[in-house]
């Protein structure tokens, strides 16, 4: 990856596994935006910041700061699909937790490629680099599409 410090990819994948892949609450900070939710990891000089906001269907931003300097963003929106219930929200979320925590190795920004787990699957489809880079995200069971999710991002310095 260009234009970044030396250790940019172990710090990202340490950073989103304990924030939202955690599942657990020791990353959530006050959010700087009203309503949303804010999770933030810190080493060295680095720091990640994720904001969104939404349940069911939700938008967010993730962001690396090198010094009080921007480096590297990426955005996203998904959810829950059309049609699914509002119930399904914990095993599904709960699922793609499970998957964040295994990131792709040639672009870790969300999950592996695909993930199968009895009757669950997750599947993530990507183009590009960590430079300059989209893709999307979906969590089948049985088939049926349960979550889909839209990313992009990539570097800013």
């Amino acid at each position: 990856m260009t234009n970044h410090p030396l250790g940019f990819v172990e710090f990202l994948r340490a950073a989103k596994a304990a924030t939202y892949a955690a599942q657990g609450d020791e990353a959530s900070v006050a959010p700087l935006l009203p309503g949303s939710k804010q999770l933030e990891f810190h080493d060295g000089s680095l720091l990640y910041r994720d904001i969104y906001v939404g349940l069911f269907r939700f938008v967010g931003m993730e962001v690396v700061y090198s010094q009080d300097r921007t480096i590297w963003s990426m955005s996203y929106a998904g959810g829950l699909s059309a049609g699914v219930a509002q119930s399904a929200a914990r095993p599904v979320y709960g699922f793609l937790r499970r998957a964040l925590r295994s990131p792709a190795a040639e672009l870790p920004v969300r999950g592996p490629a695909e993930l199968i787990v009895d009757d669950m699957k997750y599947s993530c489809q990507w183009h590009g680099d960590l430079d300059w880079f989209y893709g999307s995200e979906s969590i089948a069971q049985n088939g049926q599409v349960l979550y889909e999710l839209q990313f992009s991002g990539g570097a800013l310095a």
